[in-house]
C-alpha cells in the first residue's frame, strides 16, 4: 500500500470532530477475535440514530497510520477526540492548536501532544503520537478506485483455463435453479457490476453483460429488502450477484496466498455460484448516488470486516442499516466482508456455473 505524508488546517474549538485512534491488533485479527474486542468499546453505538457527516477537511485525516508492525486507526465518533489503545484504553483529544492535541492527563506517556500533518491535497499522511510518528496507510477507494491486487496469471489464461475445468460434483438432492433477473423484479433497483468493467480488484472485465440475477425466493426477499430502504430515503445499490463457477474459479487463480480468505475455493463453490449471494452498498434516493461506506467494495483488507471499528459514525450507520434490513428477511452477512449477504436457503441450489447469455 502507498504511505504518505500530511498536514492539518485550522480548527476552532467550537466545531471538534470526533477522531479514535484505534490501535492495529485489530488489522491482523481474524474476524471473530475483532468482533469481540469492538464489542467492548463500541456497542452504545448499535441504537444510534442517524449521526450528522462530518466535514470534508476531516475525512482526509480518517484511515489507518503504520509504524513497523504498530497500526493506529483514525475514525470519527459522536464529534469527539479520542485516542483508544489496544488494551482498549480511550483518551480523549482536546485541541489546542492549528494541527496539535492536547491528551488527557491519564495518558501514560510523557508527551501528551498529539500532532497531524497532511499533505496540499488535505489527506492525512501522518500522526505523531507519544513521541511516535505513523505514516498514512492508503488503501484501494481513498484514492477513487477500487482496490487491487496483481493477478498471479494474465486474466486470458485465467478464463482459458477456468472454462476447460470442471465445477465440483455434490450428492444430495437440490432444487431446481430459477435465477431471476433483479432489476425486471424492480427497475429502481440500480447496478453498478463492477465485473463487467474493469473497476474492480482485478482490472479486468469477467462478465460480458452487466446483469444480476438470484433464485427466485432469494430474488423476492432483496425486492423486499429495497422498498423497505425506500422508506427511508435509500436503495439497494447491487454489484454481484450470481456468478458463474468459472469467474470464481479465475477469482480463486489471480489471488496471492495471503489474499485468499476474500475469494471463494472453487473446490468447494461459492454461495454466488448458487445464486444465493448478493455483493451490495446502499444508495440515496434524493442523489442517486452510492453512500459512503467504511471500506470500498472487494476491499481484501481487515476494514471490510463488518465489526470494523474504522471510518466515521455515519459510514458505520449505513454498513448497520443495510445489514440489519437484509438480516430482516433472511440474510447474514459474512463474517469478512460486510457488503456479502448469503440467502439461508442457499445450500438447496447446486452450482452453477451458466453464463449470463444463457439465462433468459
Amino acid at each position: 500500500m502507498d504511505t504518505k505524508q500530511y498536514r492539518i488546517g485550522r480548527l476552532n474549538v467550537t466545531s471538534r470532530i470526533a477522531i479514535v485512534l484505534v490501535v492495529s491488533c485489530l488489522q491482523l485479527a481474524p474476524p471473530s477475535r475483532v468482533r469481540g474486542e469492538v464489542s467492548q468499546v463500541f456497542q452504545e453505538e448499535r441504537s444510534q440514530a442517524k449521526p450528522l457527516d462530518i466535514p470534508a477537511q476531516w475525512k482526509g485525516l480518517v484511515g489507518e497510520y503504520t509504524l513497523g508492525d504498530d497500526t493506529l486507526c483514525v475514525l470519527e465518533r459522536e464529534r469527539n477526540l479520542f485516542l483508544l489503545t489496544k488494551l482498549n484504553h480511550r483518551y480523549r483529544l482536546n485541541l489546542i492548536g492549528n494541527d496539535a492535541f492536547l491528551l488527557e492527563s491519564d495518558w501514560p506517556y510523557d508527551e501528551k501532544v498529539c500532532i497531524f500533518k497532511r499533505n496540499k491535497d488535505g489527506a492525512g499522511i501522518s500522526i505523531e503520537a507519544g513521541g511516535r510518528t505513523h505514516q498514512r496507510l492508503f488503501f484501494g477507494d481513498e484514492h477513487g478506485m477500487s482496490f487491487r491486487i496483481k493477478s498471479l496469471k494474465p486474466v486470458d489464461m485465467l478464463r482459458n483455463d477456468a472454462l476447460r475445468a470442471t465445477p465440483p460434483k455434490e450428492e444430495g438432492k437440490f432444487l431446481p435453479p430459477d435465477l431471476v433477473e433483479l432489476t425486471r423484479l424492480d427497475t429502481t433497483i440500480h447496478l453498478d457490476i463492477r465485473y463487467s468493467s474493469t473497476n474492480n480488484f482485478v482490472g479486468e472485465k469477467f462478465y460480458s453483460q452487466a446483469r444480476a440475477f438470484l433464485q427466485r425466493p432469494a430474488a423476492d426477499a432483496l425486492v423486499r429488502v429495497h422498498r423497505s430502504l425506500r422508506l427511508m430515503g435509500y436503495g439497494l445499490l447491487i454489484h454481484d450477484a450470481y456468478r458463474p463457477w468459472y469467474v470464481t474459479k479465475m477469482f480463486w487463480d489471480a489471488t496471492p496466498v495471503a489474499q485468499k480468505e476474500f475469494v471463494a475455493d472453487p473446490s468447494k463453490g461459492s454461495r454466488h455460484n448458487r445464486g444465493c449471494a448478493v455483493d451490495l452498498s446502499l444508495y440515496d434516493l434524493n442523489t442517486g448516488q452510492a453512500v459512503e461506506m467504511v471500506s470500498g467494495y472487494d476491499e481484501f483488507s481487515h476494514r471490510a470486516y463488518p465489526e470494523y471499528p474504522g471510518g466515521t459514525s455515519l459510514q458505520r450507520w449505513y454498513r448497520r442499516l443495510l445489514r440489519q434490513a437484509m438480516e430482516a428477511e433472511g440474510f447474514r452477512v459474512f463474517e469478512s466482508e460486510w457488503w456479502h449477504f448469503d440467502y439461508k436457503e442457499w445450500r438447496q441450489y447446486p452450482i452453477g456455473t451458466t453464463t449470463f447469455e444463457m439465462i433468459h
